[in-house]
């Protein structure tokens, strides 16, 4: 193992027995680009290990450094909260542990090039561009600037790839519905309709998504990013960015 600090990839959970397995296979996936590197997942709900329990384990084997990362792809509620909540809770009975945590994955070109990897997987091909409109669906959230950020993704996406339309969905708290975004294209002339799911993993809110997508009889629905190689190679960056300076700042500085 090198001397570098250990990478936590911190996931939300689901009951979703598929949700943990992509989680491994992601995590899988890094740890074969960057040998050497400890990687360890931890649960904020539903899944063992439980984040608190993970942070323990890696202070009683003697690790003192760890980038904690959340597996999300805006900065809502849990990168805001929960995450900041749960590594303050678990550091402050583990004073010889230091805890940084990493940005959030998105924005980021990778994530759209992980989108047009999924798209392409689904059967779209690059002279479809111009005929077809595609529907941005990810899980939704209740907190403003996640909403607009995954509007400017839409925006940029469309500006930078040459699809014919590209719109935002949610698949809760926010509107509007996968299955309404698809309407909206159809009624806006649009001659084909793919939906590329913003998620990471399957579960409730992304089987939501498919059933939206099924329901408006959209033309084309992409699988989850799930592992992809792009997705790995982010974790990474945001990893990468959060160690220089990991040595320096106190407690609170390290995780706010």
């Amino acid at each position: 193992m090198d001397a570098r600090p250990t990478l936590l990839v911190i996931a939300h959970g689901s009951r979703d027995p598929r949700h943990a397995a992509t989680v491994s296979a992601l995590c899988a996936r890094v740890r074969s680009l960057r040998p050497g590197l400890r990687v360890e997942v931890g649960y904020l709900d539903f899944n063992a290990p439980r984040v608190p329990r993970v942070l323990e384990r890696l202070s009683a084997e003697g690790v003192r450094e760890v980038v904690a990362l959340p597996l999300l792809l805006t900065r809502a509620f849990h990168a805001k909260s929960d995450i900041p909540a749960a590594l303050r809770e678990a550091t402050a009975r583990l004073p010889l542990l230091n805890v940084r945590q990493a940005d959030v994955l998105g924005p980021s070109s990778l994530l759209t090039d992980a989108l047009e990897r999924r798209l392409a997987q689904a059967g779209l091909r690059p002279g479809d561009r111009r005929s077809t409109g595609v529907v941005l669906a990810s899980a939704g959230s209740s907190d403003p600037e996640a909403i607009a950020v995954i509007a400017e993704i839409a925006r940029e996406w469309r500006h930078t790839t040459g699809w014919c339309a590209v719109r935002p969905a949610f698949a809760s708290a926010s509107l509007p519905r996968t299955a309404d975004a698809v309407r909206e294209l159809r009624a806006e002339g649009v001659g084909r309709v793919a939906v590329a799911p913003y998620v990471i993993a399957p579960g409730f809110l992304p089987d939501r998504i498919a059933a939206g997508a099924r329901e408006a009889r959209a033309d084309v629905l992409a699988p989850v990013l799930g592992a992809a190689p792009e997705l790995a190679r982010l974790l990474l960056r945001r990893y990468d960015r959060a160690v220089p300076g990991h040595a320096r700042g106190d407690l609170a500085a390290l995780i706010a």
